[in-house]
């Protein structure tokens, strides 16, 4: 039986498109046979964070000589010295969702320190994993070979058709944790311009992760008056995540940046029409047929996007079906899962 120690910041059941990737990874992994022992560390993620480093350096430790282990980047990316000390007994892989000093809100000098860091944590691994193209082009001007590197997307699931909204009123959906690259200011300021027009918004995710940001956004919404119009429900159960894309009929985030957008492709799947923006991967993940995409931060550009879907139900019909075309032709987890196995087989 193949053997695969799997390490990740914090607990693995967080509602993030990079937890979920990890968690179907793994999933896929062990119905294949593989004996996967997971290390969920304690701490502050990238760091600096004594517990943090610690945490890794004890995970680490714990696996014997010669063991494979996949490392989230985001457990490693800011303790390269911690894994220096086990590269040469561990065949490191490590796992890339997004370069981590290509974060939005970092001073300056934080995203060069994170950068510089990660290029030489990435250095020490056997093999390097990326969820898309975008960042294996990233990470090979970083100067890894490509032998080294794999891109393995996150996988696709089916799902049913958006019914849309039974009182016909269009609604906007933006599912994606309260934090400054995800753009919901933006989004609040966009939607200031469209009072006049008939919608309502739902920004559904987790509201902890940016206390200050968080406040921003729910000013931004009390001094727009839209108070009545959007609607924060926090993080959602399966079902009720699926009970908001079923009433929705146009899927927004304006990202500043992804290195894939698995909500995309998501809302795709659905049949929703999308509006995000041109940053990181996400040209690469929404066909220009399924959606409208601006340039990150351009508040304008983004109310003209949602204004011009609101006013045009067969653009959004059009685009929806669209988009569900190219969800429909995308692999699923378990071709994932099994992509991942065979790259893990020659670490």
């Amino acid at each position: 039986m193949p053997e695969l120690g799997f390490v990740v910041p914090g607990a693995l059941d967080q509602p993030t498109g990079g937890y979920r990737y990890d968690a179907r990874m793994i999933a896929g992994l062990r119905e294949q046979g593989w004996r996967v022992e997971l290390r969920e560390l304690e701490g502050e993620f990238p760091g600096p964070d004594a517990r943090a480093e610690r945490a890794l350096e004890e995970a680490l430790a714990s696996f014997p000589d010669g063991m494979r282990v996949l490392v989230d980047g985001l457990a490693a990316g800011a303790h390269p010295a911690t894994l220096r000390r086990h590269a040469g007994r561990l065949r490191l892989v490590y796992l890339m969702h997004h370069p981590l000093g290509l974060e939005v809100g970092l001073a300056s000098a934080r995203s060069q320190e994170l950068l510089e860091s990660e290029r030489a944590a990435v250095a020490l691994a056997s093999r390097v994993v990326v969820t898309s193209d975008y960042t294996r082009a990233q990470v090979a001007d970083w100067g890894v070979p490509s032998e080294r590197l794999c891109s393995i997307p996150p996988g696709v699931e089916p799902a049913p058709l958006a019914r849309g909204p039974e009182d016909e009123v269009p609604v906007l959906l933006c599912v994606a944790a309260w934090v400054p690259r995800k753009g919901q200011l933006e989004l609040v300021r966009a939607l200031s311009g469209l009072r006049d027009r008939s919608w309502r918004a739902e920004l559904a995710g987790a509201m902890d992760r940016d206390p200050d940001y968080t406040a921003a956004v729910r000013a931004a919404i009390a001094e727009s008056g839209l108070d009545a119009r959007i609607s924060a429900p926090g993080v959602l159960t399966h079902e009720g995540l699926a009970e908001l894309y079923d009433q929705a009929s146009i899927f927004v985030l304006p990202s500043a940046y992804e290195g894939f957008g698995m909500a995309f492709t998501e809302a795709m799947m659905r049949g929703l029409p999308v509006v995000g923006t041109t940053g990181g991967a996400i040209p690469q993940t929404v066909p220009e047929t399924a959606g409208l995409l601006v340039p990150p931060g351009d508040v304008e550009a983004l109310r003209r996007a949602l204004g011009s879907l609101l006013c045009d139900a067969e653009q959004r019909r059009g685009m929806g079906r669209a988009g569900r075309a190219h969800a429909e032709s995308l692999p699923g987890w378990t071709e994932g899962a099994r992509r991942l196995a065979l790259w893990l087989e020659v670490a």
